[in-house]
Formats: C-alpha cells, structure tokens, sequence
C-alpha cells in the first residue's frame, strides 16, 4: 500500500490531504472521501488504506485547512462522551464557517486534483463521507453529476440542503443512517426524494446505531455496523466505477 501526504493548491491556498492506493503502478478509479468534524486522523487514514487495498484511488482532505493543517485542534486518542462539550466548542465555528460556497469551490479542485493524478484512472469518481462529511459528499454530487457516478454518506445530515437539492443526482447512491439521526418518517420523506430523482439508491436506518457509529476512536463506534458499511460499501463503488476491485 502506498500512501502519501500531500498539499493541493486552492483557491484560498494550500489543502492538506492523506492519499493511499495500492503500491503495483497501475491506475484505479478515484474517490473522495470527506472526514468526519474531527478531521483527518489515525482512523481516517486507516478506513481510507482499507478502501484502496480494494483497488482504489482514496483522497482524504483536510477541509478545514483555511484554519491549519491537520489535526487542526487537539484530539484525544479515543474520543469520550466527556471530552466532547470542549471539542465541540472548538469545532462548531469552523464548520459553521466551512459555507455552501467554499465547499463547491473546494470540490471543484479536488476533482480537478483527482482527474490529474497519474495514479487515477480515467472515467467518473466516487465521493464518500461521515457525518458533516457526507454532507459535503452530498454537495459536491450535487454539483458535479457527470462526474460522480457514486455516492456514499454515513450518519449525516444528508437532507440538510432540503429534500428538493437531490433531484440534481445522478450518482447511484447509498446511505447509512444512525437509529438517533433521523425517524422512520424522515427516512420514508428522503427515500421518496430520491425515488423522485430517478437515481439508484439504498436508504436505510442501521439498527442499533448512534450518530457517529463508523469511528473506532469514539464512543459511538459499532464494529457491526462498520462492517455493514463495508458491505454497502464497496459493492456500490465496484458497480459505479466498473471496477472488481469492488468486491470483499
């Protein structure tokens, strides 16, 4: 497995991102995926080495570089429900400031990054994210359809931009829901916008899950639903990128 850090010229300056792909020379298809609110980490890294032994280019980038690179505050090695309050409190101006627009911008040069990679194939890209991360995988779909052809989110507020926004899809999408992040009457409202947009999709509340539950280095963290992730997954990214990397 190779993996790098790298920086990638913006707009606004110079992004930090982690970037892992399988070490053999070739090319593979190219995903996005967006951190979770605490930013690029051990565990992110990780998650993103497990996608790319599967025959993928993984590009994880540090959304809030305009404050500094990652980890742009201090990180616990676990992540308790004690210590939340206070990193919360660091957090929340920083994604409040991370607005609609700097975050089209952003997608814009990290597509652009991704199709001008050596190591990325030509053809569409996947985009994945967790929590306020899949949001951003939401918008960036949104905005890009002949260019994402897959779309994945993880306990995010996937509906945040309102139900209308989805419309605009084209990806074949997957989203994998906390028990706590929305009733089945959200999830019936959602499923139904993305019926309307005519889209391939799977919608589903994971059992038992609370918001957060992909990360190992939380309290929140679900071995089982992890693996369920995996399982909706990479399945999804092997139909949408035609590539047998896909299965597990």
């Amino acid at each position: 497995m190779h993996t790098e850090t790298l920086q990638i010229p913006t707009l606004d300056g110079h992004a930090d991102a982690f970037a892992a792909f399988p070490d053999s020379g070739e090319q593979y298809p190219g995903v996005l995926m967006y951190p979770d609110g605490f930013g690029v980490r051990p565990v992110l890294r990780e998650m993103a080495e497990e996608l790319a032994g599967h025959g993928y280019y993984v590009l994880v980038p540090n959304f809030f570089y305009r404050h500094g690179p990652a980890p742009v505050i201090e990180l616990p090695e676990h992540i308790g429900a004690d210590a939340r309050p206070a990193l919360f409190a660091q957090l929340m101006p920083l994604i409040e400031a991370h607005t609609a627009e700097l975050v089209l911008r952003d997608a814009d040069t990290y597509l652009e990054f991704l199709t001008d990679r050596p190591e990325v194939s030509a053809g569409p890209v996947a985009v994945t994210g967790y929590c306020i991360g899949g949001l951003l995988a939401v918008r960036t779909a949104v905005a890009h359809p002949g260019r994402v052809a897959a779309l994945a989110a993880f306990h995010a507020p996937v509906g945040a931009d309102g139900l209308d926004n989805l419309s605009e899809l084209a990806a074949e999408v997957h989203f994998g829901h906390a028990e706590t992040d929305l009733t089945p009457e959200d999830l019936r409202r959602l499923n139904q916008a993305l019926a309307a947009a005519g889209v391939e999709y799977t919608s589903e509340i994971y059992p038992g899950t609370v918001h957060g539950f992909t990360m190992s280095d939380t309290d929140d963290f679900d071995p089982a639903a992890l693996r369920r992730h995996w399982d909706r997954l990479l399945p999804l990214l092997g139909r949408a990128l035609g590539n047998g990397g896909g299965s597990r």
